[in-house]
């Protein structure tokens, strides 16, 4: 009897043990089970997006042999079609293009110029190398209003003045810079009588930084040397200022 009930013992410690085991796995299995399904709806567009916040959807299926090319493109398959591809491929028909628009430009008019020996056109409202400008009968334009002298940002324009004694103002002093002119032409907008501007000269260049701080003087010549271009650029554009 004894033997008997410790066998039943036993055999009943076994099973409770094989219960606790089992019960451990199922509850295992159920949570892999609810983590999958949480993974696979957060993968679904819209399903969580918004509960769990914005989740980049990503795809579980692993492709073996290599990347596959969604957007790969369908060539047509019609004749025409065939016929085309095979003339490029065989008989090279985008390199004779491409050699025959080459040969091409040998007998059309060349679009460079032999600079300086020739020059290209300018517009009338090039801005170029600065000039003080004179009335007809010689007297200076410029009546020292100094309103260039506050527009320019560079604050590259220095002007000094004086009263005459008929009581119109001229300047003594009338410097610029060129070195720190940005060429914005706001001093040639401000002047109420055209005095100082920007003219067709583009070729100053100098060797030292002290030829290109232009003074009354330097200014006053480059406006008798190009009053002609200048007024004519003038009245070109007049309807436009």
């Amino acid at each position: 009897m004894h033997d008997c009930s410790a066998v039943a013992l036993l055999r009943t410690i076994f099973v409770s043990k094989m219960d606790q085991k089992r019960s451990v796995l199922c509850l295992n299995l159920i949570r892999m089970e609810v983590t999958l399904r949480i993974l696979y709806f957060s993968c679904r567009t819209g399903t969580f997006a918004g509960r769990l916040g914005p989740v980049r959807p990503f795809s579980l299926t692993v492709h073996r042999g290599g990347y596959k090319n969604v957007n790969a493109e369908e060539l047509p398959m019609d004749m025409k079609s065939i016929t085309d591809r095979a003339a490029q491929t065989l008989l090279w028909t985008e390199l004779f293009r491409g050699l025959g628009m080459t040969m091409s430009y040998l007998f059309r008019e060349p679009a460079t110029i032999n600079y300086p020996f020739e020059k290209g056109p300018l517009s009338p409202r090039f801005r170029g190398e600065h000039a003080l400008r004179r009335y007809p009968n010689g007297e200076e334009r410029c009546i020292a209003c100094k309103l260039c002298e506050a527009v320019c940002p560079a604050q590259a324009i220095t002007i000094e003045a004086e009263t005459r004694a008929d009581g119109s103002r001229r300047t003594t002093r009338y410097d610029i810079d060129m070195t720190k002119c940005i060429y914005c032409g706001f001093c040639q907008e401000a002047c109420p009588v055209d005095a100082i501007v920007e003219g067709p000269n583009f070729e100053y260049a100098t060797e030292t930084h002290e030829e290109l701080l232009y003074n009354k003087e330097k200014l006053l010549n480059n406006g008798d040397r190009w009053e002609a271009e200048i007024a004519a650029n003038i009245q070109a554009d007049y309807l436009y200022r």
